[in-house]
């Protein structure tokens, strides 16, 4: 099975690889990586139509310059207070060529009220690499990892979000 994800990122990658390896043997991961159309910080609804838009956006890509894929799949971090509490949550989005499409979440992780605004002004990573006095912790494990004391990394938000949203693929017409 050929999967093509919309990043180059290798935390991404690497999470859509773990959660493609659970339910397929022979799984190609190829990383392109494409715009989302939205703000760098996704906020709320807009973590749904960034993912989504990578997706259709990368199809584009992948007919304009004849490249085949089983999956297109994408992941879009954001800020939401749909719960009435800011969290972070990550949403997958996955389409056949058929456009059959299925999303799901990773886990969410409370921001602190003092974050928020400028979370939404700058974005996510940004403040983590403040915060934690590092650099690009968004490529690797995330800033996650470090909250979590190294429980839980971006990889692992990744494949929960991948795995959430396999679950229309991987139960045929009864999850369908």
């Amino acid at each position: 099975m050929k999967v093509i994800v919309a990043t180059k990122n290798p935390g991404k990658i690497e999470g859509v690889k773990l959660a493609f390896e659970n339910y397929y043997d022979e799984v190609e991961i190829q990383g392109i990586p494409v715009s989302s159309d939205i703000s760098d910080q996704p906020i709320n609804e807009e973590i749904y139509i960034g993912a989504k838009n990578r997706v259709s956006n990368l199809k584009k890509h992948c007919s304009d310059n004849n490249i085949q894929a089983d999956l297109y799949v994408s992941i879009e971090s954001g800020i939401t207070n749909q719960l009435g509490r800011w969290i972070i949550i990550n949403i997958a989005v996955i389409e056949d060529n058929n456009d059959f499409e299925s999303y799901g979440t990773s886990s969410g992780f409370p921001v602190p009220d003092k974050y928020v605004d400028e979370i939404i002004k700058t974005e996510l990573g940004k403040v983590m690499d403040r915060i934690f006095d590092e650099t690009e912790l968004r490529a690797g494990k995330g800033g996650i990892h470090l909250l979590t004391r190294d429980k839980v990394s971006r990889i692992d938000l990744t494949e929960q979000a991948f795995i959430m949203a396999l679950t229309k693929y991987i139960n045929g017409d009864t999850w369908k």
